[in-house]
């Protein structure tokens, strides 16, 4: 909440600056109309997120990792988190975690790469090996909410059980949602294991193919 506070000051305050106002008296906001604000354009959106300073992510990133894909998607994955490997390289789909996703994509639901869309819940990785705070997944919170707006695809699969739980908001275990839908604001919600995860326990990916053949049929 506090996130969404500071974007909405700082949107005010430029506006006032840019009007010739050197002092303003209190500015009270409403945190809900945060996203209305956002361009109503994805590669506008994109530009905005590169330019992101509302949280402490903005001081140690390399670069913003601001979605991928077709704006007419039917299909809308989320990750939660930037991957070393795509941090490093600035591309999608790096590493043996994106070779692993790049083969899901292509052999199950015979898809490209550029007829479904592809983004993080939280848009810069942190630095090292930590998570991003409460606050820090909060600031992206707009930018997540308004590229579904934009793209409004059929389907929204969630990798793994931190974008679940990001996107939903729901604390149930993992265990007990993985491979159920769910309706999501007009459209199904989908979680699904994270491709890291197949690759550390093999011996799930014929679960993982059975709810990829079921996203399959949806569409």
């Amino acid at each position: 909440m506090k996130s969404y506070q500071n974007m909405a000051l700082l949107q005010n305050l430029y506006r006032l600056k840019a009007l010739g106002y050197r002092y303003t008296d209190p500015i009270v906001v409403n945190p809900r109309n945060v996203a209305g604000d956002l361009p109503d354009d994805l590669q506008a959106l994109r530009r905005t997120v590169a330019t992101c300073h509302l949280c402490d992510l903005s001081k140690s990133r390399r670069q913003c990792m601001a979605g991928h894909g077709s704006t007419t998607a039917e299909i809308m994955f989320i990750d939660a988190f930037v991957s070393p490997a795509d941090d490093e390289s600035g591309r999608y789909f790096s590493g043996r975690s994106g070779e692993m996703f790049r083969r899901m994509v292509a052999n199950v639901l015979h898809l490209g790469l550029d007829d479904i869309y592809y983004t993080h819940a939280v848009k810069c990785k942190a630095a090292g090996l930590n998570r991003p705070s409460a606050s820090e997944c909060n600031s992206c919170r707009p930018y997540w909410r308004k590229e579904f707006e934009l793209v409004r695809p059929k389907i929204v699969a969630t990798l793994g059980p931190d974008a679940y739980a990001l996107i939903t908001g729901d604390s149930a275990s993992f265990e007990e949602v993985r491979g159920h839908p769910v309706p999501f604001e007009g459209a199904t919600l989908f979680p699904l294991f994270h491709p890291q995860f197949l690759l550390r326990n093999p011996s799930l990916k014929k679960a993982a193919l059975r709810d990829l053949q079921t996203i399959e049929a949806m569409l």
